[in-house]
């Protein structure tokens, strides 16, 4: 695991003999949820973060079900649940006065199989500060103030090198791996070379700022449409557990040099609120928006993962969840690299399964933004699957559609006295068998959890194999015994150790 170090020339120099099984470069959700999954296997990870601090802002605000159910695997969920909220309901206004309501998001209630309805909103900075405090209890940490200037890799491993953000002293770090978790310029990508592909989605600039402002009610999400025949467009949304609002606009006058009072100015000409009612602002940043996707997520030893690999519009808050499910994807893989010698083959998965994820998300993003498509089912990611992967094993026919089947997220649940999630919960794999014997002879999975339970509607008849990151990898019947284990340990040599003839 990480040892814990000093920020900016006294961290370099507590880093001029660190050697480490993986180097993140980033601190902010990818890397940090990539650092507390690694170190809860025991994976000795380095993550350097060119800022002095955390992300200060609210940017990423709404988490989507899957990804609460990856924070409920990381142990942070209480905390999750705790400081964050529901999304309030809409409110439009015109000319100052309120019009009507407006549901920004499809509703879903909670069932057994999706406990988790969702979006839950929580500031950005402060999902950060949970999973660094996460890092922490589990042994790692972060040295902040410290910049990737160059990276060089051969067969056995990759050489950075890292100085401090405030200039001075550099040092060379070695690592088997590198993660770029580095953000839409991210300098990992510039020096692998791997270029974006992609388009600018709206020539409006956009800006996102926390603002403070005492004369606004917190009970909904301010709405502002453009006035008839106008342009530009705001929204102000109470953040939970928080004084702040985020101020979300659409502008022609939103783009350029980013100031206070530019800020409490935009507010007054989009909004009835007069800038005198700002009483603050602690965090601004402007964009415009675009759409683009990495040509390839990995070079040899280095991997993209987060908006160092997909950018997009904010609309639908797809970018901080699919950025999460990209780390919880690639984790579980190199740790199996690492402490349980799976064969290399494996970490080519991680573009095989996330980068055609990544650009339907993209997709969705821009038809969401261009009002092509309402935040509804797709948005909470609960569909997205791994049918086409590699990795991925259905031994049972006569299937339909709707059937769960491998590639699928593996429901929650309750039977028999088995919560599922509390089943799947940590890095092992997990053979579930519902409504059908366990195989008799299994496979040999490091720290395989096994589980049969009685019929369950939602699972059907089968024996599933459930990956660590809680998709089915191989499903099939334990009708035919001897088959089906020979089956499974013929998917669990995809992820562990080689053996020779002759050897133990």
């Amino acid at each position: 695991m990480t040892q814990h170090v000093h920020n900016g020339n006294a961290g370099i120099a507590a880093l001029g003999s660190e050697r480490s099984d993986v180097l993140i470069v980033g601190a902010g959700p990818t890397g940090l949820a990539l650092a507390c999954d690694l170190a809860r296997r025991g994976v000795r990870a380095l993550v350097v973060e060119r800022s002095p601090e955390l992300f200060p802002g609210s940017r990423g605000k709404g988490i989507q079900p899957r990804t609460l159910e990856v924070l409920d695997d990381l142990g942070v969920l209480d905390k999750v649940m705790r400081w964050g909220g529901p999304a309030p309901i809409g409110m439009t206004w015109q000319s100052g006065s309120r019009t009507g309501e407006y549901r920004m998001f499809d509703e879903a209630e909670a069932t057994e199989d999706a406990p988790y309805p969702g979006p839950w909103l929580l500031p950005q900075w402060r999902t950060q500060k949970i999973l660094l405090d996460r890092l922490r209890e589990l042994g790692g940490d972060v040295v902040f103030g410290v910049e990737l200037t160059d990276l060089t890799q051969d067969t056995e491993s990759v050489t950075a090198t890292v100085a401090s953000a405030e200039g001075g002293s550099a040092v060379t770090v070695r690592a088997r791996y590198v993660v770029a978790a580095d953000g839409g310029r991210s300098t990992v990508r510039r020096l692998t070379g791997i270029k974006m592909t992609g388009e600018q989605v709206d020539p409006v600039p956009m800006l996102v700022a926390d603002v403070v402002i005492p004369t606004l009610d917190r009970e909904n999400w301010h709405i502002f449409p453009p006035v008839a025949g106008g342009t530009g467009f705001a929204a102000l949304c109470p953040l939970p557990h928080a004084q702040e609002f985020q101020f979300v606009a659409q502008s022609t006058a939103a783009g350029g040099e980013v100031t206070e009072e530019g800020v409490r100015t935009l507010v007054a000409a989009l909004t009835h609120i007069p800038a005198e009612e700002v009483t603050e602002v602690r965090w601004a940043s402007d964009f415009t928006v675009n759409a683009a996707l990495a040509d390839r997520f990995r070079d040899g030893r280095v991997f993209l993962a987060g908006d160092a690999a997909h950018i997009h519009s904010p609309a639908g808050g797809q970018g901080l969840n699919t950025s999460i499910q990209d780390a919880y994807n690639l984790g579980w893989k190199l740790a199996a690299i690492l402490r349980e010698g799976a064969p290399e083959a494996l970490l080519d998965t991680y573009e095989e399964e996330r980068l055609p994820n990544a650009a339907a998300m993209l997709g969705l993003s821009t038809r969401i933004h261009r009002g092509q498509e309402r935040r509804g089912a797709a948005t909470r990611q609960l569909g997205l699957d791994h049918r086409e992967s590699s990795l991925t094993r259905e031994t049972r026919t006569g299937l339909s559609e709707c059937d769960l089947t491998a590639g699928d997220r593996a429901p929650d649940g309750i039977r028999d006295g088995i919560r599922l999630f509390d089943l799947y919960r940590g890095p092992h794999f997990t053979l579930l068998a519902v409504d059908t014997p366990l195989p008799d002879r299994l496979p040999a999975l490091p720290g395989l959890r096994t589980a049969h339970i009685g019929p369950y509607e939602v699972y059907g008849r089968g024996v599933y194999l459930v990956r660590p990151d809680g998709y089915i990898a191989w499903a099939g019947s334990a009708d035919s015994p001897l088959e089906a284990a020979d089956e499974l340990q013929a998917w669990a040599s995809r992820v562990t150790r080689e053996v020779p003839v002759g050897q133990p």
